[in-house]
């Protein structure tokens, strides 16, 4: 028997969202209005020069000065500077300023230029290869739960950041069936369908204390925080590196705090540039944007397969609202297929995947 529920129910209360979002457009409205309406266009100088400095900021980050690590900032969040385009754009319309109207095609379009790109879908079925790249997190609830939803999405080859000793035989046991190849070293790990040969850990110049000398080899196995490896493919090897940067803070008094991560990354980009194959994959947390400076030495020899191949930023970071993609897949010598971000585990950061072929 089924029953229905003849109760007459009252009018659906909105949420909080859709009451913000209806003023939000709403105010839009009037501001496009206000700018039809019949009368004289003012010179509005003060939204103008907003809008050109917005552009100016765009066009020229990398001449920002870093210290404090003020340009790695902005550079961290660059894409959402187009924000301020439409809402300048509503704020010249209202007071129906014509100067900042034009003013404003500067930041349109370098914001354009930059990631105008980013805005479409690129990505290509074909992939001999697939890749999942993964900062599982240190302080992730559930390990076994994240090594199954991993181990579950099929990929050729899964790179994990951040595995503390506690969690290691975790992972190792839930991966073990999905992949008959791995390595870990330190804090960084690699599990493969294929075998892996020729592994070891890369210098990455950590920081591991003023008695580093004097420490066993496994102790300083321990503070391993990158490696590279070779990925025996039917189409020849491959090498393969991961890595976990240093992070990056806001330090009371000295600002964004990015030491670390810059030693690390130019000590990265030295390794790779000594790398004699010609066909590499970087999977890792980078703590950084390919927009940020740091990270020249890296981008300068490979290319991110999300800007190549992907569909829009890929965002990763943080899992619950990602602002920016810090965790990333660069690759040279293979063709970007398509890259994509993948549903969130226990970690703070989403896995990012990409297929790549030869």
């Amino acid at each position: 028997m089924v029953r229905v529920d003849t109760a007459e129910t009252g009018p659906r209360e909105p949420d909080r969202r859709e009451t913000r979002s209806g003023a939000w457009r709403a105010g839009l409205r009037r501001a496009c209005a206000s700018g039809l309406r019949p009368g004289p266009w003012k010179r509005g100088p003060v939204l103008a020069v907003l809008a050109l400095s917005l552009g100016l900021v765009m066009l020229l980050h990398a001449r920002i000065t870093d210290r404090g690590g003020l340009g790695s900032l902005v550079e961290t969040f660059l894409p959402w500077f187009g924000l301020f385009v439409p809402v300048l754009l509503a704020g010249a319309l209202w007071r129906r300023s014509a100067s900042a109207v034009v003013a404003l095609l500067l930041p349109a379009v370098v914001w354009l230029s930059l990631f105008g790109g980013l805005l479409g879908d690129k990505s290509r079925p074909a992939g001999d290869l697939t890749v999942v790249g993964h900062n599982v997190g240190a302080d992730n609830p559930d390990p076994v739960g994240t090594a199954r939803d991993l181990a579950a999405f099929g990929a050729d080859v899964l790179a994990l950041e951040e595995i503390t000793a506690q969690a290691k035989p975790l992972y190792e046991k839930a991966l073990a069936k999905a992949y008959p190849h791995h390595t870990v070293l330190g804090t960084v790990g690699l599990w493969s369908k294929l075998p892996l040969s020729d592994t070891e850990p890369v210098d990455i110049r950590q920081d591991v204390g003023p008695l580093a000398a004097t420490k066993p080899a496994d102790a300083v196995l321990a503070d391993v925080r990158a490696l590279r490896t070779t990925v025996a493919t039917d189409r020849g090897p491959l090498a393969v590196y991961v890595a976990h940067l240093g992070s990056v803070r806001v330090l009371p008094g000295s600002g964004f705090g990015t030491g670390t991560r810059d030693r690390n990354a130019k000590a990265l980009a030295e390794a790779v540039a000594a790398e004699a194959n010609e066909r590499v994959v970087l999977l890792g947390d980078l703590n950084g944007t390919t927009d940020d400076r740091a990270l020249d030495g890296l981008t300068s020899r490979l290319v991110s397969v999300q800007e190549e191949a992907g569909d829009g930023f890929g965002f990763s970071w943080p899992a619950k609202f990602p602002v920016a993609r810090i965790d990333q897949i660069l690759v040279r010598g293979v063709e970007p297929e398509s890259s994509w971000v993948l549903p969130a585990t226990g970690s703070d950061h989403l896995p990012v995947a990409a297929g790549i072929s030869w």
